[in-house]
């Protein structure tokens, strides 16, 4: 099998492009196609400061890479989740690659200004993924907020996509489905735009990349995630692009063309202020902090 860009030995087969690359042609070519979806998307310039979420994964940690490689202005933001030793590792992750390229990394101690995921999940009885995407959002947009970045740039992958557009469709959340865009411009003073460069490049990619650039990233995943429902999702995606490849692709990319835009005018619902913390709500008191006065309430009631 032969590289499709130099004609040298491939190393790496994307069944979904009919293509195949070796080493050299793939790092290019997965750079490119993150640029490209950047100048197509219009997600940012040269002149925008850009905070970087990062977990200490191959999709972010990639990322990352590639905006530094091409020149923009970047910083990482790592959130302390309290998730035992697998918190512990993906912080060593993150602040490792920060240290060899030079750049600059912001820890947010999460459970100094809120509460650990696996508390939260404890005393809510909530599922530990919603709790932690919950804490995440509100950590990132403040992050943001507090270090006058104008974008804020997540890892999440044509798999995340994939997935999140196949849960939203089956259960027809469509304040979701309005809002599921690789740039979401701010709809409040309080939020920067958000964008999410790989949406066209799969986890198979990101890893590939990762592993040809030397990246050292954390290959478990976490321990919440055990049954979560988006695994669910992937399963049942990925056995259509056994079969079919190429799918998750046109799938995400026909709904952003034919699709989303309708969902998008339908629901332009501007949010409100929290009356707790300050930040954008679509209530009076944003879910986070909903989050906290419920873990607070039943941590008084246990001891009492």
């Amino acid at each position: 099998m032969k590289c499709k860009r130099c004609g040298e030995r491939a190393e790496i087969q994307l069944r979904s492009h009919n293509a195949a690359f070796c080493r050299s042609c793939f790092v290019l070519y997965f750079q490119r196609q993150v640029e490209r979806a950047i100048h197509k998307q219009r997600m940012f310039t040269p002149q925008d400061r850009i905070l970087v979420a990062v977990s200490g994964g191959k999709d972010s940690l990639a990322l990352w890479d590639v905006l530094l490689t091409l020149g923009y202005q970047t910083e990482g933001v790592y959130l302390a989740l309290g998730i035992g030793d697998y918190s512990e590792q993906s912080q060593h992750k993150a602040e490792a690659f920060a240290r060899q390229r030079g750049a600059s990394l912001r820890v947010v101690e999460l459970s100094e200004d809120a509460v650990a995921v696996p508390v939260a999940a404890q005393f809510t009885n909530r599922v530990p993924c919603a709790a932690c995407g919950m804490m995440k959002r509100h950590f990132f947009d403040r992050a943001a907020l507090e270090g006058g970045f104008s974008v804020l740039a997540t890892g999440h992958n044509l798999d995340d996509e994939a997935a999140r557009l196949l849960g939203n469709v089956l259960h027809w959340q469509t304040e979701y489905l309005a809002r599921q865009t690789p740039v979401l411009e701010p709809s409040h003073p309080k939020f920067v735009r958000k964008v999410r460069p790989l949406y066209r490049l799969g986890e198979l990619e990101s890893a590939a990349y990762a592993f040809f650039r030397g990246i050292d990233y954390v290959i478990d995943e976490c321990p919440n995630s055990v049954g979560a429902t988006q695994l669910h999702y992937k399963d049942t995606l990925n056995r259509l692009e056994a079969t079919m490849p190429g799918t998750k692709l046109n799938f995400v990319q026909e709904f952003l063309r034919s699709a989303q835009p309708a969902f998008a005018a339908a629901n332009d619902s501007p949010p409100q202020t929290c009356a707790e913390c300050g930040m954008p709500s679509f209530t009076p008191v944003c879910a986070f902090c909903r989050l906290l006065q419920e873990v607070k309430r039943k941590q008084e009631r246990s001891v009492a």
